[in-house]
């Protein structure tokens, strides 16, 4: 096996699937987080490959009138049902890189093994590669038979042939084997990224690159977020008025939009690691007992562990905070127009009861909102997973430890504290941000009325409903203003629901603490 060169597939192969118990454990939870990421990513697609008829006549693109819901028909609202769904496969990618790491020290000696039989560091990432690629493969296999198999289950069209869901439509052949390649490289890609820097040695040895504590460097990407909405609401009402002004802005919009969205998730996971270095100087700094100071000591010699571990669930807290932020501006809007309304049917006399406020957006908020809680479920499933996985790599110190004298009580709490130290702020910013941002991109004024009514005013009503100057009279409907306020139930909501599956996490993976502490653990290779 020595020599510079790259491993025969055939033994590659082998060694790939050379596993323990944990091995395997490793490769179905990667192969399941897989499948949830391969349906969410054909899902999209699918969306996408919903065709949009062209009016000659009209001279645009025509509503589709072969589904029930608003958000397929309507060809302008179909791109943000396929960004919805792309973004909910980054919290099952994530939980596959977690996933990945489960047995990372069985794992660190298997390789060390393979080092002392004459493989190169190259072959000993290759082989990491090679089994999370295989378990990637067969998870996005599964998905691809799961997708068909779905397909034809939800295929019911009502009595009028329009279909709930697009079942009746495939995405292009080269977007499905884009899928069932792309996933496994990309998980594969994942689970070597955060081994390039390591070096297995002969005898078992793991070394790694030593990293400079963490600046907060990420604080600019958020400036720079709160720079690309603010531009995006300055450009959406530069000319309010002016329809064409502004849709010709629609692409810099967009992008604005995406790059605003990213550089805020990134600025927010990233400087995760710079607030845990921060919590645990100042937890060293001021805490008096054992399991604060102990978690101070960890924070601060790993402060990219919260980084890693929070960084999902971060990400869908602060999606759910924009969300929320945009419901309340919908909601704002429905209040304006159901004011208008009143005051349509109270000025008529109770002739007419004016247009009645569109339900729309607010049941699409409602699908939104279904989103990010099962994106924060999947997170919270990573997080699970990256605890336990924590757990169980520190078993010898936590057996050396309670060998010593610590009760096991210390433990868990130096495990809580560790977990919630640097997570209780970074949720805080979160959903501070995301409603920030979603403020900025709506606005905070939702403004109705301000036009003419025409209502009949013959005793026998307006036959035909033709309106004279004889049997009508104009009012005036003024500007009515109501304003989107903080939404402070949903926030609420939101973060406590995130902290609920946050303690949950820890709480389970702190069931493993009892095993891990054994004194048996320090014979343990």
């Amino acid at each position: 096996m020595s020599g510079a060169g790259a491993l025969r597939p055939g033994t590659l192969v082998r060694l790939a699937f050379a596993a323990t118990r944990t091995d395997t454990l490793r490769v179905v939870l990667t192969a399941l987080s897989t499948l949830l990421g391969t349906l969410a990513l054909l899902a999209a697609l699918t969306v996408a490959a919903v065709p949009t008829p062209h009016d000659p006549a009209a001279g645009a693109w025509a509503v589709n009138g072969r589904y029930t819901s608003q958000l397929l028909s309507e060809p302008g609202l179909r791109p943000g049902v396929c960004l919805a769904l792309a973004l909910l496969t980054l919290p099952v990618l994530a939980l596959a890189g977690q996933c990945a790491r489960v047995g990372a020290p069985a794992r660190d000696r298997r390789l060390a093994a393979l080092r002392l039989a004459g493989a190169t560091p190259r072959q000993t990432v290759a082989v990491i590669a090679a089994e999370t690629g295989a378990a990637a493969l067969l998870g996005a296999l599964a998905g691809h038979a799961a997708y068909f198999l779905l397909r034809a289950a939800l295929h019911r069209p009502d009595a009028d042939g329009r279909l709930p869901l697009p079942t009746d439509v495939l995405p292009h052949p080269a977007a499905l084997a884009a899928v069932l390649l792309g996933v496994p490289l990309l998980s594969a890609a994942a689970a070597v990224l955060p081994a390039r820097h390591l070096v297995t040695d002969p005898l078992g040895t793991v070394r790694r690159a030593r990293a400079h504590a963490p600046r907060p460097w990420p604080a600019v990407l958020l400036a720079a977020s709160v720079a690309a909405f603010t531009a995006v609401s300055v450009l959406s009402h530069a000319a309010p008025d002016a329809e064409d002004a502004v849709l010709p802005q629609g692409g810099l919009l967009l992008l604005l939009l995406l790059a605003g969205g990213v550089c805020g998730v990134l600025g927010i996971v990233l400087g995760t690691a710079w607030l845990s270095h921060t919590t645990g100087r100042l937890l060293h700094r001021f805490a008096r007992r054992a399991p604060a100071l102990l978690a101070a000591r960890r924070l601060t010699a790993d402060p990219w562990h919260g980084s890693r571990t929070l960084a999902a669930f971060l990400a869908c807290v602060l999606t759910g905070a924009g969300a929320a932020a945009v419901r309340a501006y919908f909601q704002a809007v429905w209040d304006a127009e159901a004011a208008v309304r009143e005051y349509v049917h109270k000025g008529s006399g109770g002739r007419t009861a004016g247009a009645a406020p569109d339900p729309f957006y607010l049941d699409a908020m409602t699908l939104v909102d279904a989103a990010v809680i099962t994106a924060l479920v999947i997170a919270a499933g990573g997080l699970l997973v990256t605890l336990a996985e924590a757990v169980t790599a520190r078993r010898r110190a936590h057996a050396a430890l309670t060998a010593g004298g610590v009760p096991r009580g210390v433990l868990v709490r130096a495990a809580l504290w560790q977990t919630l130290a640097p997570a209780l702020p970074a949720l805080v910013l979160s959903l501070v941000f995301g409603t920030v941002l979603g403020r900025l991109v709506m606005g905070t004024r939702a403004v109705s009325g301000s036009y003419e009514e025409q209502v009949c005013t013959a005793p026998d009503g307006c036959p035909g409903d033709e309106l004279t100057r004889a049997n009508s009279q104009v009012f005036t409907v003024p500007e009515i203003v109501r304003t989107a306020h903080v939404p402070w139930a949903e926030l609420a909501l939101y973060g406590g629901g995130a902290l609920a599956l946050l303690l949950a996490a820890a709480g389970a993976a702190l069931l493993l603490l009892r095993p891990a502490t054994r004194v048996e653990e320090l014979r343990a290779g």
